[in-house]
């Protein structure tokens, strides 16, 4: 075992701002250029050292970005065309192209046209993340001229991934896979710029790894025999969560469930990369659903919902074991919201992994509630709310009146204060990183809300300008980061 490096996010008290980039102002060429470098000299500002994202990959229609298409892509649509044209790949009328992914073609080709040294960095990136990067770029290529049909419903032998008919289409389809290889090039080497300015400045970025990855990705379509799937490529069982108090159906995700015994079988050589490759890119990563890696929900692929599900054990404990020894140490904050069994605890617990506390659900009258803000701990990752809650204030107009005094009268201020006064109970906890979503520093109501689980639509979209951001909000979030000592 590799000696454990030590904490580059819990080596002290920290506080963070979620904010997923495509809600970032000024980004209507992309947002990892000026936009991004914006808001992390406004998070300097308030005293914040922390960056929290939605996974990074890229989306589908619903825009939903834990229906993973990628363990490796970028989104696309995030990478700043500003910044290729000050790198002279493309010229200023194209800022106003509404065909994004023609500039971006056209961008790639100047590139790569472009003598040594100007393209170096470009082949070193082709070199360096060959493992996955054909693959991604021939299935996007595949599915482009497929009209978008997934990768089931391909002639057999492209389903199949005949080594034949695969050689054949990376043929016919060079000119399209280069400009898709170019494409992550740029998002990549933008995405690092921004880190490493974000890294000058002492702000650390926090990912997202969603547990599963949608059905119609690259991932299952390149690794068949790692998902429970019959001889079409169809799932067998699907994920999902079973009836709670939240909802009697429960909820039927589909995406593939995963057949551990072949990953077991690899000493997990797919989830090494996985996380390899978010390690990459942040400096911390949540994983979403932390639950499944000991025991998830199996949904027959024909139910209409979650209710006929079962439970099946999972390998969690030798796939972090996998993964600490190869990593040394594992900057990770396991997401264990929902009902959590003493079995999930102790696997959380075993590999010292944080957890979360969400401030909205400890107001139920139960004082021994885990998410009151008097019972979190030191190791643990605070929150007002996820971008699954309600805003803060969307949430609290939405109580009861007896449950808002009970708020009101925890947080010590009248009911039209409780709000802010909530967000200082947090910043104020012992937990070590305290995070807000940015909706919660701005005061905004149910209409600024990220994501209703459970729904497909009107989801991911929102967005904030400059504008909206009280000139003195950056100076007060200091004082309170300072007060608290987090800054």
């Amino acid at each position: 075992m590799k000696a454990r490096r030590p904490s580059q996010v819990f080596d002290r008290r920290r506080a963070g701002v979620l904010l997923h980039p495509t809600s970032l102002p000024d980004a209507t060429h992309g947002a990892l250029g000026q936009a991004a470098r914006s808001f992390v000299d406004w998070l300097v500002a308030g005293g914040f050292s922390v960056w929290q994202f939605l996974p990074l990959g890229p989306v589908g229609a619903d825009r939903s970005p834990y229906f993973a298409r990628s363990n490796h892509a970028g989104d696309p649509g995030l990478v700043d065309l500003a910044t290729l044209s000050d790198q002279g790949l493309i010229g200023t009328a194209e800022l106003a192209d509404v065909d994004r992914p023609a500039v971006l073609a056209a961008a790639g080709r100047r590139l790569r046209g472009r003598a040594a040294p100007d393209r170096d960095a470009f082949d070193r990136f082709l070199a360096r993340e060959a493992h996955w990067l054909g693959d991604y770029a021939l299935f996007t290529a595949i599915q482009a001229r497929a009209g978008g049909r997934p990768w089931w419903d391909w002639p057999e032998e492209l389903r199949r991934r005949e080594p034949a008919a695969l050689a054949r289409e990376r043929r016919g389809l060079a000119a399209a896979i280069e400009d898709i290889e170019t494409c992550q090039y740029f998002f990549h080497s933008q995405w690092h710029a921004l880190r490493d300015y974000a890294a000058g400045l002492g702000v650390r970025l926090f990912g997202d790894v969603p547990i599963y990855v949608a059905p119609d990705s690259v991932e299952v379509w390149a690794h068949t025999e790692l998902f429970q799937l019959d001889d079409a490529g169809q799932p067998t069982a699907v994920a999902g969560v079973p009836p709670d108090y939240f909802s009697k159906d429960g909820q039927r995700w589909g995406n593939p469930l995963y057949r551990w015994e072949a990953h077991e079988r690899t000493g997990f050589a797919w989830w090494i990369e996985r996380l390899r490759a978010q390690f990459d890119l942040f400096d911390l990563v949540r994983i979403d659903h932390f639950r499944g890696l000991e025991g998830y929900w199996a949904v027959p692929a024909g139910a209409p919902t979650a209710a006929t599900g079962e439970w099946h054990k999972a390998p969690g404990e030798a796939l972090l074991a996998r993964a600490r020894d190869t990593f040394g140490s594992l900057e990770v904050v396991a997401e264990d919201l929902g009902v959590i069994t003493p079995e999930v605890e102790q696997l959380r617990d075993g590999f010292a992994l944080p957890g979360m506390r969400v401030g909205q659900f400890g107001f139920d009258g139960d004082q021994r509630n885990v998410h009151v803000p008097h019972n979190w701990t030191r190791h643990s990752v605070g929150y007002t709310g996820t971008h699954d809650n309600d805003t803060t204030a969307g949430w609290f107009a939405q109580l009861d009146a007896r449950a808002q005094r009970l708020v009101a009268d925890y947080v010590g201020a009248p009911p039209g204060e409780a709000v802010p006064a909530l967000l200082r109970s947090v910043l104020a906890s012992v937990a070590v990183l305290a995070v807000a979503p940015m909706q919660d520093l701005l005061g905004l109501g149910t209409e600024a809300r990220m994501n209703l689980p459970g729904t497909t639509e009107g989801n991911w979209g929102w967005g904030f300008e400059w504008s909206a951001v009280p000139p003195g909000l950056a100076a007060r979030c200091r004082h309170w980061n300072e007060l608290y000592g987090r800054a």
